[in-house]
């Protein structure tokens, strides 16, 4: 095998024999470069097994384009699933990752990218390139041709926009970049996919590791939703969101034959397709690997029962970390229903009407500045006492003026700390928000009345001490427990 630099802690013989099975177990853990023809694929790729001696493994598909490899038409590199975070130097890099999908170094620099993450820029190269085997640079680079590459591929927009959306300054730079790195332009790779749509949407593919509990997971996040802004129809769902001055909405639905979440997203969205397609497999936890996760808690007795009814349950994110807080301290110490009818009250009294093509999506719940400005007595009208009124004000103002500044990926640790300084918020509300807004895989609120009542424990500490032994995976031990209870057991 060549280019030892660039695949540390890949095994030839074992990258080979995944991809000889067509594993999707380690689709995204590695890419395949081809001598012969000058093309990466990942391990799930369809096309006729090459020998060998004609392989080369990459860490990324990053690495595999530095090395002057082209991205497959047929297995599309770029709908891979990504890596869930394990040592603390890859959290630190798949952080920063997500950060340079979504935009970081398009937008900023290296330094204020390494000042965001409290770390020195050296440190971040680093552990950038220990984990993907090139530089930040050109992981961005990379990204941008990727996102560029699936636009071109599934939708009909100018190749102008294309550009921009994915991020290149200049539509100049994003021509020169293609015929690089791809030896194609960009009218030449549309020509050569005749499924590109002709609708004024976007389509968003994004691969997983199966298997994935669809149903289970679009179920939990629609029911801690607000009617008019989320609903489910025909195993599809269906919601609005909004990203800075942008709003739209998506469809999403599973595509299980290709293990691939399809979704379709409204034309407005289009500025905002890289970071959009960052937050939505946080959102559907799509980088995870079940098959690991489940084998861990299947050692319990309980949640061996939880897994064997719900392979592959994921962890129902957010794509709205404020939005997520206001509905953990509007479900402090009430029931599910009894928190989604004041959710929706405030979704209905502060959100902004939105026209969709399904006529019960309507409406784009309020950001953190809304609810800020509101004056407490109308957060108290919508049916919480004064001092859970408080909270929510208060917290509404400390995401609006940058105090509380928490996102998905940090430090779960400092965040609940911080979080906690704030009047009315305990260990639940932090732990639930870490669960769920932070993606913290080892988050557990072990003070949850459901989590008591299904493993039949009386006190927190005695719920915290058993769980215990489903570490790093605490979280998804949650969810299986919270999805037991509410399906009668």
């Amino acid at each position: 095998m060549t280019d030892t630099h660039r695949t540390t802690a890949l095994d030839a013989q074992h990258c080979y024999q995944a991809m000889t099975a067509h594993d999707s177990r380690f689709d995204g853990r590695f890419f395949v470069g081809v001598s012969t023809t000058r093309i990466y694929c990942r391990p799930i790729c369809r096309v006729k097994l090459p020998k060998a001696d004609r392989c080369t493994f990459y860490p990324s598909a990053a690495a595999a384009e530095q090395a002057g490899y082209r991205p497959c038409l047929r297995c599309r590199p770029e709908l891979a699933p990504g890596l869930s975070r394990e040592d603390a130097v890859a959290r630190l890099a798949h952080r920063a990752a997500s950060k340079i999908r979504a935009g970081a170094l398009t937008d900023g620099s290296l330094e204020d990218l390494s000042a965001s993450l409290n770390i020195s820029s050296r440190q971040l190269r680093r552990a950038i390139e220990q984990e993907f085997g090139v530089s930040p640079i050109a992981l961005a680079q990379s990204y941008r041709l990727l996102a560029a590459k699936q636009l071109l591929t599934d939708t009909r927009l100018r190749a102008t926009d294309v550009a921009f959306a994915s991020g290149f300054s200049s539509v100049r730079r994003f021509n020169a970049a293609f015929r690089e790195h791809y030896r194609l332009n960009p009218s030449q790779l549309r020509k050569l996919n005749g499924n590109a749509t002709s609708q004024p949407t976007l389509t968003l593919r994004m691969a997983y590791r199966p298997p994935l509990a669809w149903d289970g997971l679009i179920h939990f996040l629609n029911s801690r939703g607000a009617e008019g802004s989320s609903l489910i129809e025909h195993s599809k769902l269906y919601k609005t969101l909004r990203i800075g001055e942008l709003s739209g909405w998506f469809m999403a639905q599973h595509d299980s034959a290709r293990h691939q979440v399809t979704v379709e997203l409204s034309g407005s969205l289009t500025p905002v397709f890289a970071q959009l397609s960052v937050k939505l497999r946080q959102y559907f936890d799509l980088d995870a690997s079940p098959q690991q996760i489940d084998a861990h808690l299947s050692q319990h007795p309980l949640l061996k029962r939880c897994v064997q009814k719900n392979p592959g349950l994921r962890l129902p994110g957010t794509l709205d970390v404020f939005e997520l807080a206001a509905r953990a301290i509007i479900g402090q110490q009430i029931s599910v229903k009894a928190a989604s009818t004041v959710f929706k009250r405030m979704v209905l009294r502060f959100g902004d009407a939105i026209a969709t093509p399904h006529p019960a999506l309507n409406i784009v719940c309020p950001d953190a500045k809304r609810i800020a400005e509101a004056s407490l007595q109308d957060i108290i009208e919508l049916g919480l006492n004064a001092r859970r009124a408080t909270t929510l004000h208060t917290v509404a103002k400390a995401f609006n003026t940058g105090e509380l500044a928490i996102e998905y990926g940090c430090d779960s640790s400092e965040a609940c700390a911080q979080l906690q300084r704030l009047p009315g918020i305990g260990p639940w509300t932090a732990q639930y928000i870490a669960l769920r807004a932070l993606g913290d895989p080892n988050a557990f609120p072990s003070s949850d009345l459901g989590l008591m009542k299904a493993l039949q424990l009386d006190k927190p500490a005695a719920v915290e001490q058993a769980s215990l032994a489903w570490q790093p995976w605490r979280a998804y031990a949650a969810i299986h427990l919270w999805q037991h209870l509410s399906s009668g057991g």
